[in-house]
């Protein structure tokens, strides 16, 4: 009963109806914000043609702002077609301001495809709607049921009579332009992942992959979209937009978009400077062109549930591989740290043959998710035991003044907390992967996830570097089995983790 009680409480929270968060305006902000029409992404990429062919430019995107100009940048200047594929697309202030540059592609002719998980759709249907009745843009919802479409009593049956299924998310990430550049890691479209909200934001990481993983990536992508899982909006609402006979539907979030207090001028002299800062990378050798990046993914529905809630997928599979290949040294960012069995075993054996592992996740003080921080907990001392070294998050980390470069902290008084979100892994300073994969059980056997394998030391080093100062003093605590910073916080807030422990840790 308790967890019948658990699964009624989420279905609930997700059939909450969100407020209009689009504010009328009389102003027109737009009249002094044009399009510059003699660039063009063909322009860009003219010199690249045959490196693009048969090899990836990888560039690591760090810092939340610049990966969001880096979107916006290729979202304007897009020609042929935008695909996104995201666990959670907020409309908050970053939200709108994607919606209102994927509006406008799509009225230059770009078809833009938008694929959204289910579970974390947090818009009214009209919106989604309004959306989606732009002829050139499609949105489809993953898996949907637990959210969308139907009503309570389906949905609550849905979690008490097909539990596996209702628990299938799709947590993939991926930004595709035209086929030829893509973004995937860990951020969703969001404020806190692109350090613009101002009480919570995420310590993340993306990268920028060019060519041939660009393609794969479009691949995978049409994976999804064709699925069965994968449903129209259109499909599972089946009445028109109100507004959709209204040539003038999307005034209100262009407005808001152009309106300097929501898009800051100085976000805006960045997207001008991006050309110029784009082949500077590519000229002073930032952009690594490499012929053997995997982007890896699970299939649609992740396992055929033969094996109850567990299976993995094709990431499980490749990460292990990678961890039982390594032999001096692996350093892991991962949000989220909820180990088994089978994962502390797979640890301990690198460790016994010499491999030295660290891995940095959240602190109580910095997660944002208390419930993954209780399965956590229950297993640090035997993932200590393993001989792996445990590093978790300070809330107040000093490299968030190095990272957090949104230009909406530059107005606060005080700085949001700072919470990790990144997904990467560095082996043997050899090899880089970053994707969407939390070292959890959810992302082992339940969501589909991707990641990006980079065999470049190029690469490798410059994300260890990352790692290597987040793992010091100012930024993180060590834990070991006489010490761990639980005390950091409340009672209150310790209390709450201890009552998530009912929770099993299979869906964690």
């Amino acid at each position: 009963m308790r967890i019948l009680s658990i699964l009624l409480l989420m279905v609930l929270f997700a059939c909450s109806e969100p407020a209009d968060l689009i504010p009328d305006t009389k102003s027109n902000y737009c009249a002094d914000i044009q399009r510059n029409d003699s660039l063009s992404l063909s322009a860009e990429f003219a010199g690249l043609k045959d490196l693009m062919l048969n090899q990836t430019g990888v560039y690591p995107l760090e810092d939340g702002a610049g990966s969001m100009v880096t979107r916006a940048w290729f979202t304007e200047y897009a020609e042929e077609s935008i695909n996104i594929q995201y666990f959670i697309f907020s409309t908050d202030n970053i939200g709108l301001i994607a919606c209102d540059y994927l509006v406008r592609a799509a009225d230059r002719g770009v078809k833009v495809n938008i694929l959204v998980d289910d579970i974390m759709v947090n818009t009214g249907i009209q919106d989604i709607l309004t959306l989606d009745s732009h002829e050139n843009i499609t949105i489809k919802i993953y898996n949907p049921g637990v959210n969308l479409g139907k009503n309570i009593f389906s949905k609550i049956k849905k979690f008490t009579t097909d539990f596996r299924s209702a628990n299938q998310r799709m947590h993939n990430k991926t930004f595709i332009v035209d086929n030829k550049v893509a973004i995937t890691g860990g951020r969703n479209i969001a404020d806190e992942y692109f350090d613009y909200d101002h009480e919570y934001n995420f310590r993340d990481r993306d990268v920028l992959l060019l060519g041939k993983s660009a393609r794969d990536m479009s691949t995978s992508f049409y994976d999804f979209w064709n699925d069965s899982l994968s449903v129209a909006v259109s499909e599972i609402h089946t009445e028109e937009a109100l507004n959709v006979s209204d040539p003038d539907r999307f005034v209100r979030l262009h407005e808001y978009a152009c309106n300097p207090e929501n898009f800051w001028p100085q976000v805006r002299e960045r997207l001008d400077k991006f050309p110029a800062n784009f082949q500077k990378l590519l000229r002073d050798g930032e952009i690594v062109w490499l012929d053997s990046v995997a982007f890896i993914s699970d299939d649609p529905g992740k396992n055929n549930g033969s094996e109850g809630l567990g299976g993995g997928g094709k990431t499980t599979q490749a990460l292990a591989a990678l961890v039982d290949g390594a032999q001096k040294s692996i350093d892991i960012q991962s949000p989220y740290l909820i180990t088994d069995e089978a994962s502390r075993a797979l640890f301990k054996s690198a460790v016994d043959r010499g491999v030295k592992i660290r891995i940095l996740t959240n602190s109580l003080a910095s997660t944002d998710n208390v419930e993954a921080f209780s399965g956590y907990k229950s297993d640090r001392e035997e993932l200590l035991a393993t001989g792996v070294e445990i590093y978790e998050f300070k809330p107040d980390a000093a490299v968030r003044f190095e990272i957090m470069t949104g230009e909406v902290q530059d107005s606060l008084a005080h700085k949001p907390t700072f919470g990790l979100h990144a997904k990467s892994m560095v082996i043997d300073e050899e090899i880089a992967v970053i994707g969407t994969f939390n070292l959890d059980p959810r992302s082992a056997n339940l969501n589909t996830e991707c990641i990006a394998v980079i065999p470049s030391t190029q690469v490798a080093q410059s994300v260890a570097r990352g790692m290597e100062v987040e793992f010091q003093p100012e930024n993180s605590w060590h834990t070991t089995f006489e010490f761990n910073p639980d005390g950091e916080v409340s009672q209150g807030k310790r209390f709450k983790t201890w009552t998530r422990k009912i929770l099993p840790k299979d869906i964690l």
